[in-house]
């Protein structure tokens, strides 16, 4: 409906794009107006793009992760961890859901399907790296092999600005970042044997179809239920998985099919 009107969008959910990405880019492109990203990572990933010459050259987005909590841990090792482990962010401070999105990487998975329907791009032409600390939000690699990045502080004010602001940079009260103090910077791969969240939702993302409705449906129902201490950490995948399993995916499907698979995988993972 907000798209409909004819105005542009600030957009501050990935359920949106993860479940109806192709009914909604449909109605910005139909209605000639611009989805501006509020997500951290898909505003630097914005700004990287903004040079029009070079983002005709797009070769790959990279986006980056924190880690969550339990970075560098075994499965075995997060067999028993609690709610209260789990929501203990090392850079954010976010709601208990997103929280738990972040320790699960569910969230990175979450955003990769997102970016698919934000910048138009195949699977094959994103990837995911680690950085612990937060300081580089995302980045873009062109055709030449160069890569652009955008930093800063961890600080949702700058990306939400931004996207109120766009196409015009104002003064603002993000934190300035200092490169002198933040210490170096890190990258590694993400873990998808331990974080099987992520490696789901990479799957659903090469699926398509209701794949990333049913993926959602499921991870909000599992994460719900952890939160009321009735299944464990590791079991937060274990129903996701349970759900794509035994919920057909619809290709190209309407609003309605897209509601009833988010609808039955809230109820596979319940009954479960």
């Amino acid at each position: 409906s907000a798209i409909k009107s004819g105005r542009d969008v600030a957009l501050a959910n990935k359920e949106s794009l993860v479940t109806g990405g192709s009914l909604v880019t449909d109605a910005v492109r139909e209605n000639n107006v611009k989805l501006l990203p509020v997500d951290s990572e898909h505003s630097a990933i914005f700004q990287c793009l903004q040079d029009e010459y070079s983002a005709k050259s797009l070769q790959k987005i990279l986006l980056t992760a924190s880690g969550g909590p339990f970075f560098g841990r075994t499965r075995q090792e997060l067999q028993n961890v609690t709610k209260d482990d789990a929501l203990r962010h090392p850079n954010w401070s976010m709601g208990s859901k997103i929280t738990i999105d972040s320790a699960t990487l569910m969230n990175k998975g979450l955003e990769f399907i997102e970016a698919m329907h934000l910048y138009q791009v195949p699977p094959e032409k994103i990837s995911i790296v680690i950085h612990r600390e937060s300081i580089i939000h995302s980045l873009v690699e062109y055709c030449d092999n160069g890569m652009i990045a955008q930093l800063g502080a961890p600080d949702m004010r700058l990306p939400i600005q931004y996207a109120l602001t766009w196409p015009r940079r104002t003064a603002g009260p993000a934190d300035p970042l200092d490169l002198c103090s933040c210490g170096p910077l890190t990258f590694a791969q993400p873990d998808l044997d331990t974080f099987r969240c992520l490696d789901l939702a990479l799957k659903a993302a090469r699926t398509g179809g209701t794949a990333g409705a049913i993926l959602n449906g499921a991870n909000e129902a599992a994460v719900a239920l952890f939160l009321e201490d009735r299944i464990g950490f590791l079991e937060i995948a274990d129903r996701v998985a349970l759900a794509l399993d035994r919920v057909p995916v619809i290709q190209e499907p309407s609003m309605t099919q897209i509601l009833e698979a988010d609808q039955a995988a809230r109820e596979a993972v319940l009954s479960a």
